[in-house]
């Protein structure tokens, strides 16, 4: 990662400086201001509807940042299900995804605490569907992390600490027309949906896949190599 980024925040209004301790505390990675280095997709997030919005445009420098990166080989799917599972509220559907949530938390969750930014995937609603299928014991680990780049949704980068919100600069907005924006966001999210419907749902499961009831008959934790070989697997 370079040490000045370029980032986009897609929102409804112009947002020339961002407001540290703002904002939904029940996010994918808890309260913070939460940005992409993909202009188009930023766009797309600006258009919650028709009405349109604004792409705004920041620099950062992260030389003098801890940045955590949840995309990085020595952490997994695992993991950012952790952080997710930790922050988001949703129902729990049955008793095997609570026992998988709790299971999550107290193994695999990353203490980020002392982090001035994170870097990792971004759980809308077709992602987020994926994760509880996962929880649910419906697809696999292997399945799970194929299903994650479906839809070419991005990562998120999202700024934590009061230093890192003192260090981005604003640049510049663009207007969005959520004309074209918000149909193309909306077809992002079903083609990955539809796509994760006619393959990962319905594929052969292989006799290695890990399961979330492998992980808890095993007591797999984080570092667990069983884990890593069947991401690739």
């Amino acid at each position: 990662m370079d040490s000045i980024m370029t980032i986009y925040h897609g929102s409804t209004g112009i947002i020339k400086k961002p407001d540290y301790g703002k904002g939904n505390s029940r996010n994918d990675y808890g309260l913070g201001f939460y940005c992409t280095e993909d202009l188009e997709l930023a766009k797309e997030w600006a258009c919650g509807d028709k009405r349109g919005g604004y792409a705004n445009i920041y620099t950062i420098d992260t030389s003098n940042l801890s940045v955590f990166n949840l995309s990085q080989p020595r952490y997994g799917f695992m993991d950012w299900l952790a952080v997710l599972v930790n922050n988001r509220v949703f129902s729990i559907t049955s008793p095997m995804a609570e026992e998988a949530k709790e299971y999550l938390t107290e193994h695999f969750l990353p203490d980020l605490r002392s982090f001035d930014a994170i870097t990792g995937y971004r759980a809308d609603d077709s992602y987020f569907t994926f994760a509880m299928d996962f929880l649910s014991n419906i697809i696999s680990l292997r399945q799970l992390s194929r299903a994650m780049r479906l839809g070419n949704l991005g990562e998120q980068f999202v700024l934590k600490s009061q230093k890192a919100f003192k260090t981005i600069q604003f640049e510049r907005s663009e207007a969005v027309d959520g004309e074209i924006y918000y149909p193309m966001r909306k077809k992002r999210d079903s083609d990955a949906r539809d796509e994760y419907l006619k393959r990962e749902r319905n594929i052969t499961r292989a006799s290695r896949d890990i399961f979330m009831l492998d992980i808890l008959r095993e007591e797999m934790k984080q570092g667990d190599e069983r884990l890593q070989r069947n991401l690739f697997a």
